[in-house]
């Protein structure tokens, strides 16, 4: 019989399974993401997913437009040249590359300050290419999906984990996969063929092994934002330069460094590095509750580069943490003004307005940090705004949508909707049900199937007697979470067929 069920799933999930040829190695693969859906879901997941990456870098256009012509170049000689490519720069110091499916690519200016010059750009952007176009984002979705049809079958439930905490329903995606460790075969890959590209374009291909002799450095070392960041995704190894040492010895030598144009596109970035670096030392002050430090940091880091939005949220944030929510209202209001389309600057703005009142504005910040990136603090928040206003309705959709997020907020959401249905429907999340022993005496079993206690549950026991459905008994009761009690009815039958007679249902109950 165990072997049956075991066929029964490999069947259904060859059904969903097709081959396909790999268009960069010609491999016979199997895959379950059609090309069509991998458009999709690069083109859906490629703004969302920057917004979680820290939104576009945007003080120096140029630099973006030098980007996009080197990855633009590289992409026209890719085994997909027809994929939609777009290259876009993050305003993030962690030193990081990703790709997409569908060839949506991303480098944080973390990386390009790391750099020396075009040939090692293009050595970061040949391998995001190589990801996109031999699908490799696409097989590791593959993997989860066939992980995900064995577990539902198994019947086993995975818990959340803490990253997933903000990010809400399909936007997760993009975060989840940019987070996803490549395996080694996906990385010697990327690599090789990536090489191949920059050997088409002349590039001169030490620059692909010096880049890889650089991570392999830094990995080795105390530079942890360098774990977190680059190498959490691709794990750099000493394979990895020797086989881009054996690639260059069989591909035709080129010339192309390109480094004085290099250096002189990041020339700003370099300038502005004491800011960043300002920056990044506030918000760590700032998670150790230090505010005036984070404060320092912010007014150095404005004072060296006054056309940063994250410098001004930074010092709205030192402000808030210190009380002084005017000047926080101000720093946030001078944030948006340099950068309205950052999901961050108008979530804080709108915690904020709600803290000192201002619904209407909390409100509309709110839902503008939620189109650019929803959130479960965003939506929790919006969800007490329109229980406050009687709306309850509306809270219920946006407690809904934070509801699995995991964690505080997770929870936070989870309670407030038990709050909401305890007035209009307490047996959803106090479900009871009458039950008889071997001995034939009746009891009430409920549960609490919510994350918080509950008191003064009052119960209503009915019987149908004379074709009529009529109360014979009120109990009360208190339930801590996921707590479940039996409570004697005092009541006996004498046929197990006469326990359809009764019912049992919550009528009202408070949260303790």
């Amino acid at each position: 019989m165990r072997s049956w069920k075991y066929l029964t799933l490999s069947m259904a999930l060859a059904s969903l399974i097709a081959c396909t040829v790999n268009p960069v190695t010609g491999d016979h693969e199997l895959s379950l993401t059609s090309a069509d859906e991998e458009l999709n879901i690069g083109r859906s997941q490629y703004l969302p997913t920057q917004q979680s990456q820290g939104g576009q870098y945007y003080l120096d256009p140029e630099l973006t437009f030098y980007v996009q012509q080197v990855g633009n170049k590289l992409a026209a000689v890719s085994d997909r040249s027809k994929l939609p490519f777009e290259f876009v720069i993050l305003n993030n110091s962690v030193p990081n590359a990703w790709a997409l499916p569908g060839g949506k690519i991303a480098i944080n200016r973390g990386l390009l300050l790391e750099l020396d010059d075009e040939a090692q750009l293009a050595a970061v952007l040949s391998h995001e290419i190589v990801h996109a176009a031999a699908r490799h984002s696409a097989q590791q979705m593959d993997r989860s999906m066939v992980i995900g049809i064995g577990v539902a079958a198994a019947g086993i439930a995975l818990s959340d984990h803490e990253q997933a905490n903000m990010i809400l329903g399909s936007a997760a995606l993009g975060a989840n996969l940019v987070n996803s460790k490549y395996g080694r075969s996906a990385e010697l890959e990327s690599d090789h063929y990536g090489m191949i590209y920059m050997s088409k374009l002349g590039y001169d291909l030490n620059g692909a092994i010096e880049l890889q002799k650089t991570f392999v450095r830094l990995s080795s070392g105390q530079q942890s934002d360098f774990i977190s960041g680059l190498f959490a995704s691709h794990p750099p190894s000493q394979e990895r330069v020797s086989e881009n040492l054996k690639t260059a010895a069989d591909l035709p030598p080129g010339n192309i460094r390109n480094r004085e144009i290099y250096q002189r596109h990041i020339a700003k970035l370099k300038r502005d590095l004491p800011a960043y670096q300002a920056y990044d030392k506030g918000l760590a002050a700032l998670a150790k509750g230090n505010s005036q430090s984070a404060l320092n940091f912010a007014n150095t880091a404005i004072k060296k580069q006054p056309e940063e939005s994250l410098f001004y949220e930074l010092q709205g944030m030192a402000y808030e943490s210190s009380k002084n929510k005017k000047s926080a209202l101000k720093s946030f209001d001078k944030s948006i003004s340099l950068n309205n389309h950052y999901y961050s600057h108008y979530l804080n703005r709108g915690l904020l307005r709600k803290s000192m009142g201002d619904s209407h504005g909390a409100n509309s910040d709110l839902k503008r940090s939620n189109e650019l990136l929803p959130t479960a603090a965003a939506n929790n928040n919006l969800g007490k705004l329109a229980l406050a206003a009687g709306n309850s309705n509306s809270a219920r959709n946006y407690f809904n949508s934070s509801a699995n997020a995991g964690g505080e907020s997770g929870a936070e959401a989870k309670r407030y909707l038990m709050k909401i249905d305890l007035k209009t429907n307490p047996d959803s999340w106090l479900p009871s049900d009458v039950r008889a022993n071997q001995q034939g005496e009746l009891f009430v079993i409920i549960g609490n199937r919510g994350n918080v206690a509950v008191k003064n549950i009052r119960i209503n026991i009915q019987q149908y007697k004379n074709g009529k459905l009529t109360s014979i008994k009120k109990v009360t009761v208190n339930l801590n979470p996921g707590q479940q009690k039996n409570i004697a009815l005092n009541k006996k039958i004498t046929n197990i067929n006469q326990l359809e007679n009764y019912r049992s249902n919550v009528i009202s109950a408070e949260l303790k």
